[in-house]
């Protein structure tokens, strides 16, 4: 029973989290890590890849050591050495990882210091004032701890999408396979692209549901079968993810849809709507008394309502029921009208595929360009570029555009915006550039005021382009810093910026709220996947995804533009 990508990732990030726990050489740590984000990023499963005899070696990041480590896992299900890392160390300590501010080595400290295993005698710990005699625990860290413990406590696990997208659409393509159903669809959160997902809703119209629950429950990846029921069976995944598969009539498919995907507040309005028209509106239906109306599908159901359809990413009760209403509804952006990726790394500073390695691989995408844009040098651990490094990749870039053909490689940088809000390099070597973006990589604790002026004091910089990963936040482990949204809105459309919508599926930064905040005061936006290796450019459907919950069409973006508009723009 073959694991996927996403928990041989898990795996290899706990090997590494346990890693750094025991106090081992960094190297080996940070090659686990490595590890973990190549084998998520593949574009194919591990196990189809071990199966058709590929050298796992050439893959970036996987040694011999690492090769051997994935055919172990894939054949048995586990990792040797992880089971006696395990033996090794006190149990509960990974469980602290989940702690927003606390890492491997504080957890260490923590341990050696106080004995703490678990998140009770965490709190007893930090409440008791003992957690401030040791050396970086200050009022600010230990009041983010106590928050944390409390949110571990009551919040039920929550999968980013992109760990949960390959368990959805493997079962549903195993549901589909089976001779008896008629339709299946994953609705929920899961539908409408939320960042992260609770569980997965799967409708089924079928001709015989026992016996679509009996291949249900027989699914390979299914850890637990929590129930079998008339309407609706639930299971638990070997990931822990929970699946309800719900029965429903072909003649209800659309009603049950539209009901099952929400969000709850959009279908409230929804039925609010039907309400005063003398109408009821539930998952089996319309109905005007005991009459029934329609419910077959979900475009009858708006169309009945007097509404144009509303893709599932904009049912959030967001003023979208009004534009169906007066036939102003978005026409969202598609990953197809994405023309090129602006914001990628290579060898030079932290990547792992030459430049020519990945304009190749956006040829491969259908892309017209690409821009590298490595780390500047105030990013040490980066390997960040200097003035001088840079120009030498520039020069390279000037040779690889004459000899590439079907793609243009652009030159540019993610330049350090420094606390101060100056720019990591000097406006002699920015201006040679054709793109510059702008990052915050330290200091994210400014206050909001500190934070705003120094990112706005960057954005008046003539060369600076494109505000990368505009409020620094990693999902589920890095809360945003603070920064005054507004003013960052104005001064970017003053000054021409262009803010992205950073695709890494661990940041989607901005976030949709933002995102359509931003396209109602007319500031450029773009999608970029901060790309570090080849396979990462597919990074690029999530951003799109991000992008049409924020309203965002396809004139909103600066790479849907063809090479030769984005270059006159980018010169302005």
């Amino acid at each position: 029973m073959a694991l996927s990508n996403s928990e041989i990732a898990d795996i290899f990030n706990r090997m590494a989290d346990m890693l750094e726990i025991k106090g081992e050489n960094p190297f080996k740590v940070r090659a686990y890590r490595n590890a973990a984000r190549t084998v998520q990023n593949l574009g194919k499963s591990l196990e189809d890849l071990v199966e058709s005899g590929m050298d796992l070696t050439k893959l970036p990041g996987i040694g011999a050591d690492l090769s051997e480590a994935i055919t172990e896992i894939l054949k048995t299900g586990k990792f040797s050495k992880l089971e006696a890392l395990k033996m090794e160390l006190p149990q509960g300590l990974d469980k602290l990882l989940s702690i927003e501010g606390l890492g491997p080595k504080r957890i260490r400290q923590l341990y050696d210091s106080f004995g703490i295993t678990s998140l009770d005698e965490l709190a007893k710990v930090a409440q008791s004032g003992e957690i401030y005699n040791l050396k970086g625990f200050g009022p600010k860290l230990v009041e983010k701890i106590l928050k944390g413990v409390r949110l571990a406590k009551k919040a039920g696990r929550r999968f980013r999408f992109d760990i949960a997208k390959p368990f959805a659409e493997e079962l549903k393509n195993y549901l589909q396979s089976f001779e008896g159903a008629i339709k299946v669809e994953v609705a929920g959160s899961y539908r409408r692209r939320k960042e992260t997902v609770g569980d997965l809703d799967i409708l089924v119209v079928a001709k015989n549901w026992e016996a679509v629950t009996e291949w249900f429950v027989k699914y390979e990846k299914v850890k637990e079968v929590v129930s079998k029921g008339p309407t609706r069976s639930t299971v638990i995944l070997r990931n822990d993810l929970q699946v309800d598969l719900r029965s429903v009539a072909k003649e209800s498919y659309g009603s049950a849809l539209h009901y099952f995907t929400g969000s709850k507040a959009h279908n409230i309005k929804i039925r609010k709507m039907a309400v005063e028209r003398g109408w009821k509106i539930n998952e089996y239906g319309i109905y005007e008394g005991k009459k029934r109306l329609g419910g077959e599908s979900e475009e009858q159901l708006y169309s009945l309502m007097g509404l144009d359809y509303i893709e599932p990413e904009l049912r959030e009760e967001r003023g979208e029921v009004e534009a169906a209403m007066r036939h102003r509804l978005p026409k969202l952006v598609k990953l197809k009208d994405i023309k090129g990726d602006l914001h990628t790394h290579s060898k030079w500073t932290d990547g792992h595929a030459s430049i020519e390695q990945m304009a190749q691989a956006a040829k491969a995408r259908g892309y017209e360009y690409i821009a590298v844009t490595d780390h500047s040098h105030h990013l040490t651990v980066a390997k960040g570029l200097d003035e001088k490094r840079l120009r030498e990749q520039m020069e390279l870039i000037d040779r690889l555009n004459e000899e590439l053909e079907g793609i243009t490689v652009l030159k540019g940088i993610e330049c350090d915006i420094l606390e101060d809000g100056t720019m990591d390099l000097p406006d002699s070597v920015l201006k040679e550039l054709d793109l510059v973006l702008g990052a915050v990589h330290y200091k994210f604790n400014l206050s909001k005021r500190e934070q705003t002026r120094r990112v706005i004091r960057a954005m008046k910089n003539r060369y600076f382009k494109i505000f990368a990963h505009p409020t620094g936040r990693i999902i589920g482990h890095r809360k945003a810093y603070e920064l005054d949204i507004s003013e960052i809105f104005k001064a970017a459309k003053d000054e021409g910026v262009y803010l992205e919508i950073n695709a890494q599926p661990e940041r989607l930064d901005i976030n949709d709220i933002y995102a359509k905040a931003a396209k109602n005061e007319e500031v450029g936006l773009c999608i970029n996947t901060d790309a570090h290796d080849t396979m990462s450019l597919d990074f690029m459907q999530y951003g799109v995804n991000q992008a049409r919950r924020g309203w965002i069409e396809k004139s909103d973006l600066l790479n849907t533009l063809p090479l030769t508009k984005l270059k006159k723009v980018l010169k302005k």
